[in-house]
């Protein structure tokens, strides 16, 4: 299940990018769900554990990938530790709910990330003990915590 924390986390690893360029492991990018994600967030091909394959870029290392594809590694790939993914877009919010579905996970979020207007999800906000199953439902709860941590 996914759980999301929002604002200020203790034990929330904030800069996704220097945690993963010093734990990511190669084999991490050879897992079927790793490459689809890899695919959909930056349009790129993995050829190997330390080679991505970008239109843009050319052949890149693991630590090129963008913050978002780079959070979604460590999300998958760490499940014990909570990290901010607020370095993610909306566009990886999908593939926190898949990774939510496989293997339960925490999140920190310090902003209000779009699951989808018509998804239905099972998220718990761990600030209250909330649980959302929509994004009607998650909004006013979101906005609840944030707005709190605004005004610390």
């Amino acid at each position: 299940m996914l759980s999301i924390i929002y604002g200020d986390v203790k034990n929330s690893i904030y800069n996704t990018n220097v945690y993963f360029k010093n734990s990511y492991e190669p084999e991490w990018l050879e897992a079927e769900l790793a490459k689809k994600m890899i695919r959909d967030i930056d349009d790129s091909e993995v050829l190997s554990g330390e080679c991505i394959n970008s239109p843009v870029l050319g052949q890149i290392p693991p630590e090129r990938l963008s913050g978002g594809v780079k959070t979604l590694l460590l999300i998958l790939n760490e499940p014990d530790r909570i990290f901010n993914a607020s370095t993610c877009g909306d566009n990886c919010a999908k593939w926190i709910l898949e990774i939510g579905r496989i293997k339960d996970v925490t999140i920190n979020l310090r902003h209000m990330m779009s699951f989808g207007k018509d998804i239905k999800f099972e998220i718990k906000v761990q600030n209250g003990g909330e649980t959302a199953h929509s994004m009607k439902e998650l909004i006013p709860i979101a906005n609840k915590y944030l707005n709190e941590m605004k005004q610390e």
